[in-house]
């Protein structure tokens, strides 16, 4: 599933993430797996990863940090694109 993380867009469906990896081979890799619910926004800020809830509140900043990526990783992918990130 590709997921948009611009800050703006709505993710489409529940999904748990448990990291998002660009397209250039880059994953930030969360510390404890993370739902998302419908009409959630994600972005990135620096370093960090940002969750705007769809129902208002705090943004959420969730434990996590960046690695390289080599090769194919076994399982389902789920790709985010533009300052996005792919959710396995």
């Amino acid at each position: 599933m590709r997921l948009i993380a611009d800050g703006a867009t709505p993710i489409a469906r529940l999904v748990m993430v448990n990291d998002l990896e660009t397209e250039d081979g880059h994953a930030f890799e969360l510390a404890e797996p993370l739902f998302l619910a419908v009409g959630d926004r994600i972005r990135f800020e620096g370093d960090a990863l940002i969750v705007v809830r769809a129902g208002g509140g705090e943004p959420l900043t969730p434990s996590g940090g960046w690695a390289t990526r080599c090769g194919l990783r076994a399982g389902r992918r789920l790709r985010v694109h533009a300052r996005g990130a792919e959710t396995r």
